[in-house]
């Protein structure tokens, strides 16, 4: 193909990619090899020659080595701003193999957090991605730490607190249950540890919030560590939907002055969360007064109300529980709330897992429609795993879309135990939405349930499979990687108000992109869970860098405090491995460059399976290298 090229006055580029594998997510589904950019925006995608044309004196150039480069992916829902403020607290079991890896890591965490101080995993796993396939005991827990707080957080269903955590937020024989939770007990009437959350999450999330919190510098690391961890799985865009204790506007401070900073890495679209049950709509009419839908930039602008728009329709997942009963007062706190947001032009999202719930809110719904029609205004529902075809069809009517996200990856194996194989092949119908022509977005819901790493969500688009290997999904009801990709990219810009402006490498969009350390669209199902981003860039500008591209990083920052988690073990669990055939290339590619200032003759043209980078070399007879 030739360059489709942004008309412009000024046709030389800031940045120009080329060699490389580009899947535009354009109409067509086209690829290109190169692309130019300016501005912050994409000016001209093509072949390399075409592109090249817009090289000046000033044009960075990049050779992106052959490999595969996606546009910037966009978490339709996940609590990016929560998840920074803690993100440097929390020793993540994301990706880990093992259970024994993971109680390893807790009691070398345990050794290195001062008194007073807590350890908290706290989402991102699930038992059935350990080899051994169980949860940790309490007995456990405590042997690591006998005097350090450690809160463990399983899905939404329960926590494991050891004694030092229960002495902390000061649970005892006479504290009673809070509404909608269970404090196990012994025999003697005594806390265990274990918190159940029956039949919500407040109780998990009312907890954690006892434990410390960051100072307010390290909260703008920790944020900033977080960002640069989705910039390094391609991550340059995100909608945060909320979340239990995230206050407006207090707690969205930390962005605010980040952004203020020019240090955003991620664009972020916000939602606000009512925190106050039966004071929803007050909360709603106050910030209607001084906040409105699109205020804001292309980095980080105000989205619309929810997931929670009313505590009455709080519809959350336990599977191991039976559906939970919303309350009758349902029907006119929702219709109050929703008809000041169609009054007001707010978009709005709420979470819905259960298909008799979501006939209830959409009963709301066209009764609020009736009286002040949507006209075009973007409403959605999150989650939405069991929905039935003919709430489908009333959702298509009234113009609304579906944010899925990956959480039955990570609990599928106790939805089939709870409802049977069958009514799990279609949770959530995602093939059906599309043939309808509904909205669609992907994202994960991370940090607290499912992880933040779109590649798991996107094996588990394509495989149907959850974490722990169990097949959830016929093949009508999988993607191809083409079409779970844009659902990543494309799809979810809707869910913004974007679409257009973000998505896709075409001309006129903002420049977002990431480099993969292999072919998603040919590499082995099960190892599109370990794909990263080797360049990631947002608006143009590099913010993540890895590999033949190393030199192009950003400076790194400390990570405060010093014995955070994340100094010791990162974000999502990797392990060393040994470079696959097409990452060797690369590597011996980009060195021969670098030094010798030529191209390896021996690498463009040979394949081979050595089981290192010395035998790899040695095995092909590189030009360039002996050992």
């Amino acid at each position: 193909m030739n360059a489709n090229t942004l008309a412009s006055n000024d046709t030389n580029a800031d940045v120009i990619l080329f060699n490389g594998r580009i899947a535009t997510q354009d109409e067509r589904r086209s690829f290109a090899s190169a692309t130019a950019i300016k501005d912050g925006r994409f000016v001209a995608v093509g072949t390399d020659k075409a592109v090249m044309s817009h090289k000046g004196a000033n044009t960075r150039v990049i050779d992106l080595s052959r490999r595969t480069v996606i546009p910037g992916l966009n978490d339709s829902h996940i609590h990016l701003i929560r998840g920074g403020l803690n993100y440097n607290l929390e020793l993540r079991w994301d990706g880990v193999p093992s259970l024994a890896d993971g109680l390893r890591m807790l009691r070398e965490q345990v050794d290195r957090t001062p008194p007073n101080q807590w350890v908290r995993v706290v989402g991102g796993w699930t038992e059935f991605q350990f080899a051994e396939r169980r949860l940790p005991t309490l007995d456990e827990i405590n042997r690591i730490a006998p005097n350090t707080p450690v809160f463990i957080l399983h899905l939404y269903d329960r926590a494991l607190l050891n004694r030092a955590a229960l002495r902390a937020v000061g649970y005892t024989k006479d504290t009673p249950n809070p509404l909608g939770g269970e404090i196990q007990r012994d025999s003697y009437g005594n806390p265990t540890g274990l918190l159940i959350a029956r039949p919500n999450a407040m109780i998990l999330y009312s907890t954690l919030a006892k434990g410390p919190k960051l100072p307010y510098d390290h909260q703008l690391n920790s944020t900033r560590h977080f960002m640069r961890e989705l910039n390094r799985l391609g991550i340059t865009s995100v909608i945060d939907a909320g979340g239990g204790y995230q206050n407006y506007p207090d707690d969205y401070q930390v962005i605010e002055d980040l952004h203020k900073r020019g240090e955003l890495t991620v664009r972020i679209g916000y939602n606000l969360f009512t925190q106050r049950p039966k004071q929803e709509l007050e909360d709603f009419s106050g910030w209607a007064k001084i906040v409105k839908p699109g205020q804001g930039d292309d980095f980080y602008r105000m989205n619309g109300a929810g997931e929670m728009l009313v505590f009455s329709a709080a519809d959350f997942e336990d599977f191991l529980e039976p559906r939970p009963d919303l309350a009758d007062s349902l029907e006119t706190e929702l219709r109050n709330v929703v008809t000041l947001l169609a009054q007001n032009r707010w978009p709005f999202r709420l979470h819905a897992t259960y298909d008799e719930s979501i006939t209830r809110f959409l009963n709301v719904f066209e009764q609020v429609n009736r009286e002040i029609p949507f006209n075009g205004l973007h409403w959605f529902f999150d989650h939405a795993e069991t929905i039935s075809e003919r709430n489908l069809e009333r959702v298509k009517a009234l113009g609304g879309g579906i944010a899925i996200q990956h959480r039955m990856a990570f609990q599928g194996e106790y939805f089939v135990d709870h409802y049977g194989e069958t009514a799990a092949e279609q949770t959530p119908p995602i093939a059906r939405m599309l043939e309808m022509d509904i909205p669609v977005g992907a994202g994960t819901d991370a940090t607290r349930v499912a992880s933040y790493n779109p590649f798991v969500a996107l094996y588990w688009l394509v495989s149907g499979k959850t974490v722990g290997g169990t097949a959830l999904y016929p093949e009508q009801n999988r993607l191809i990687r083409m079409e779970a990709l844009r659902l990543y990219t494309v799809g979810s810009s809707w869910f913004s108000s974007e679409e257009g402006q973000k998505g896709a490498i075409s001309p006129g969009q903002l420049a977002d992109l990431a480099v993969l350390s292999d072919d998603f669209f040919s590499i082995p199902e099960q190892r599109i869970k370990s794909l990263e981003s080797v360049l990631t860039v947002v608006g143009g500008k590099i913010v993540y860098a890895s590999d033949e591209f190393r030199d192009l990083d950003p400076p790194l920052l400390p990570v405060l405090p010093e014995w955070s988690p994340v100094a010791t073990y990162g974000g999502y669990y990797s392990t060393p491995a040994v470079p696959t055939a097409a990452k060797a290339i690369h590597l011996c590619t980009a060195l021969c460059n670098h030094i010798h200032k030529v191209t390896c003759r021996t690498a463009s043209s040979t394949l081979n399976t050595a089981g290192s980078l010395s035998s790899f070399w040695g095995g092909m007879g590189c030009d360039c290298f002996a050992f």
